[in-house]
């Protein structure tokens, strides 16, 4: 170890989870000292991490930090994520970012003061590429001075800020690829909450727990779109065909359009969603690309709508995954099994019940008809912690008829998961 250059022994501290392993192992020797001050690139402080920062003051966790930060020269990433910490001085963490700043490529950052810190006026302007920020506010966005030229990842998280700011900030960041929105606490304006939003940058964006009147999205260059446990009365993306990425989860949305954006669709993933199928197919069904369709525990508006297989077939030669959750009321089931056309090239077939049945296995036997290069099975289910007798007698006769027809197909592997 004594023969080790400085530059590898700051790798190594750089790699450690937190600033106080990272503290103790410096301690080994004057060489490691030495690569610590010198050549260490990340530091972590997170309160998760070690229970006494939860038992310290604030002052003496501020001075904590404080010194550990000032004895570096050189700090590329730095996380302070401090969740049930007390408010720390606004002009001490200031003096940690303001040190850092000139070096600093990462950001993570948790931090409660008083009062708020500005870290767009801070960080502004420098090297920084990824910008992670919590339980914060940001107010009058300035584009032309609070600009961050090398900024590649933003991710906001119970951040409060207004959709006019929201709209600066992105304006500020000319270079920006991955935008992360968790839960943001919108300002209104008007009675209506109206997010607009553009960027020509823009490839990835995330957006979950937030409800919005209108969400409008302009990004000629985006490649995935994820929309998770959001409320929504009109979503639109408007893009130039680059979206490849399509995945909504527990999404309330009474009208969502992706316009024009759709001939390179390669993954569309749908779970938790009321859909209206005859529209969403129409919208999709230009996307002879897509290999991967996930329809998961959707709710269909008209009871009487039937998810016509033969469509897909027919439409996605390039399928090669396909998720189906089967549910049958009032004696309709919606994914239709009219017509011949095989499903060349699925080789991933994923099945599951919410509440199962005997037809569940002719389901699954006529399926299988139809992918002839089928190379893997994931059968999913719902097992209550209560099941009636009837109830096991179902799940145990489609256990043996699935083994016997798996006789028949000796080359797929078959998974079971069962929640």
């Amino acid at each position: 170890m004594e023969h080790l250059p400085l530059e590898v022994i700051g790798n190594i501290l750089s790699r450690l989870i937190g600033a106080r392993d990272v503290v103790i192992a410096s301690t080994t020797c004057r060489k490691w000292r030495e690569a610590c001050r010198k050549h260490l690139h990340t530091l972590s402080f997170n309160s998760n991490d070690w229970p006494v920062y939860l038992d310290i003051t604030t002052r003496r966790l501020e001075i904590l930090i404080t010194q550990t930060i000032f004895q570096t020269t050189g700090l590329q990433g730095l996380s302070i994520l401090m969740d049930d910490v007390d408010e720390f001085s606004a002009s001490t963490v200031i003096a940690w970012l303001m040190y850092t700043r000139e070096t600093l490529c990462r950001l993570f950052y948790n931090v409660r003061t008083t009062p708020n810190v500005n870290i767009l006026e801070v960080c502004g302007r420098q090297k920084l590429e990824m910008l992670f920020l919590a339980n914060n506010s940001i107010t009058g966005v300035e584009p032309n001075f609070q600009r961050f030229p090398c900024l590649k990842t933003l991710s906001l998280s119970h951040v409060s800020i207004s959709a006019l700011d929201l709209s600066l900030l992105l304006s500020a960041c000319p270079k920006l690829e991955n935008l992360d929105l968790v839960s943001p606490d919108i300002a209104m304006s008007d009675a209506q909450v109206t997010v607009e939003l553009s960027n020509p940058t823009l490839k990835s964006i995330y957006v979950e727990a937030t409800s919005l009147d209108k969400f409008i999205l302009e990004a000629d260059s985006i490649e995935r779109l994820h929309l998770r446990d959001c409320v929504l009365e009109l979503f639109e993306l408007i893009g130039k065909g680059t979206l490849k990425h399509f995945k909504i989860d527990d999404v309330s949305v009474i009208h969502i359009d992706i316009g024009e954006t759709v001939d390179n669709l390669e993954v569309v993933d749908v779970s938790n969603f009321t859909i209206v199928w005859p529209k969403f197919y129409q919208m999709i069904s230009r996307s002879s690309k897509l290999k991967k369709l996930r329809l998961w525990e959707v709710t269909f508006d008209d009871e009487d709508e039937i998810v016509d297989l033969e469509a897909i077939a027919v439409c996605f030669p390039q399928l090669s995954h396909l998720s189906l959750s089967y549910e049958l009321k009032d004696g309709v089931m919606h994914y239709g099994l009219q017509g011949s056309s095989p499903l060349e090239n699925v080789t991933v077939l994923e099945l599951g019940w919410t509440v199962i049945n005997d037809l569940f296995s002719h389901w699954v036997k006529e399926l299988l008809k139809r992918c002839p290069n089928l190379q893997k099975l994931v059968i999913n289910g719902v097992v209550s912690e209560a099941k009636t007798h009837e109830e096991c007698q179902i799940l145990a006769k489609f256990t043996s008829s699935i083994v016997h027809l798996m006789r028949k197909y000796m080359h797929v592997e078959v998974q079971f998961e069962y929640d």
